[in-house]
This record gives structure tokens, C-alpha cells and sequence, in this order.
């Protein structure tokens, strides 16, 4: 069934955000605090190592010694240079905050002071990455969820410990997830010849760079802004290509 695998996703997410949500109310306020800081030093282990994984290269000499060297330098500094200009252009940091805000008003969680910031921070985890694209093209193209299953059990591993520290506001990430993963698969036919080899590896250095900053404002809040980095990511892509 094409599309199962971002339904899979989504009911991973609710799933991973109801339990984290159960549970905040049996933790203390300082133990929800300790949590969140784990997180972010989670989220930014995730994104270094698939960051280091692309720029990171091993080469063997001769004699048997192995040297390390980088690349895609020139690739992030662009494409964050770049993206971030597009971004504070197009201030996708209100919007995203502004979505928050409609939702927090729609679902009857006024109150509730941490759910745009929860459901901010949750929907760039779990949104940004190469993981919800390829899945969604195999998804689309041959009805492959595997990829967007394994996602899903380590995003509702994610969204549990963020719903548990931040509120009912990160079970909303779902609702992103379904629109760009649904829409992806709606059109994999056409993006499939795009996503080439380079295209993939440039999506997943960008991105990771990009989830490395979402994790630092989990611990350090308003470093950065990376709604507003978010067109990056289509600007790696793009180099892919030049």
C-alpha cells in the first residue's frame, strides 16, 4: 500500500508523544529540565555523526597508515549562507511559530506556555533529514515503508523524551511529517531522477548541520534560529547539480 509508510511514521510519533506525555506527570519539573538537556545532547550526537559521515574521509596509504580528510566544506558554507538568507527573508521562524500558535488556540491548549516551543522544536527533529525523503520516494515509487518505519521507531523514541519535557505540543510534529512525507510520496515519480547520489549525500550533510543546531537550542535556547535554515537543504540539493 503506497503511503503506509508515512502513516506508520505519524502513528509512531502519537504513539512515542502520548507515552513521553503520560509520563511527564509522574517526573518533577528539575527532572523534566534534566531531560530536555539530554535531549539536546542527543539530538546533537545525531547530527554531528551524519554530518562527520560526509565530510569525514579515510584514506589508506602505502605503508598502512590512515589519513583523515574532509569535504563538502564549500557545500554547507553555501548552502547555510544561502539558505539562511532565504530563510530571514521569508522569516520562516514566525510562520512555523505562527502555525504553533493556531494550533496550541485550535486544540484547546492555551495554557499551555511550552507547546509552540515543543512543537517547533520536535517538528524540526523529526522533518529534517534524508531518512524522511528516500523512504518517502521508495514508499512512493514501489510501496517500500521499510525506511519510513525504521524512522518512526526512532522518531517516536525522540518525541517521547521531548513530549515528556515539553508538552503535548510535540505530538504535533506529526501533522508536518504527514504533509511533506505524504507529499514526497505523492510525487516520487518526479523527484526520483532529482534525487541522485550526490544530490541524497548533500541533503543529508546540510540536514544533519541543521538538526546539530536544533539539538544546541535545546540546551542553549534561541541560538539559533533553524526554521529560518531551513531552505538549505534545498539549496544542497541544488548543488548537486552545478
Amino acid at each position: 500500500m503506497i503511503g503506509l509508510g508515512t502513516l506508520i511514521n505519524v502513528a509512531c510519533i502519537v504513539g512515542g508523544g502520548t507515552i513521553g506525555l503520560l509520563a511527564s506527570s509522574l517526573v518533577t519539573e528539575r527532572l523534566q529540565s534534566a531531560l530536555l538537556r539530554a535531549c539536546g545532547a542527543c539530538v546533537i550526537f545525531v547530527g554531528a555523526a551524519g554530518t562527520l559521515q560526509h565530510m569525514l574521509v579515510a584514506t589508506a596509504a602505502t605503508d598502512g597508515t590512515i589519513t583523515l580528510s574532509t569535504q563538502g566544506t564549500m557545500t554547507m558554507l553555501i548552502s547555510l549562507a544561502l539558505g539562511t538568507v532565504a530563510g530571514e527573508l521569508l522569516d520562516l521562524d514566525v510562520r512555523f511559530e505562527t502555525l504553533g500558535t493556531w494550533l496550541r488556540d485550535k486544540t484547546g491548549s492555551s495554557g499551555d506556555a511550552r507547546f509552540v516551543d515543543g512543537f517547533v522544536t520536535a517538528s524540526l527533529t523529526v522533518c529534517i533529514g534524508a531518512m524522511a525523503i528516500v523512504g518517502s520516494i521508495q514508499d512512493g515509487l514501489a510501496g517500500d515503508w521499510s525506511t519510513l518505519a525504521l524512522k518512526g521507531a526512532l522518531d517516536a523514541v525522540i518525541v517521547c523524551a521531548m513530549a515528556a519535557s515539553m508538552g503535548r505540543g510535540c505530538l504535533f510534529s506529526a501533522l508536518p511529517v504527514a504533509v511533506l512525507q505524504g507529499s514526497v510520496t505523492a510525487l516520487a515519480t518526479l523527484l526520483h531522477p532529482i534525487m541522485t547520489q550526490t544530490a541524497l549525500a548533500n541533503l543529508s550533510l546540510v540536514g544533519s548541520a541543521l538538526i546539530f543546531c536544533v539539538g544546541v537550542n535545546l540546551i542553549w535556547p534561541r541560538t539559533f534560529k533553524p526554521a529560518n535554515m531551513l531552505p538549505a537543504v534545498v539549496i544542497a540539493v541544488a548543488l548537486a547539480f552545478a
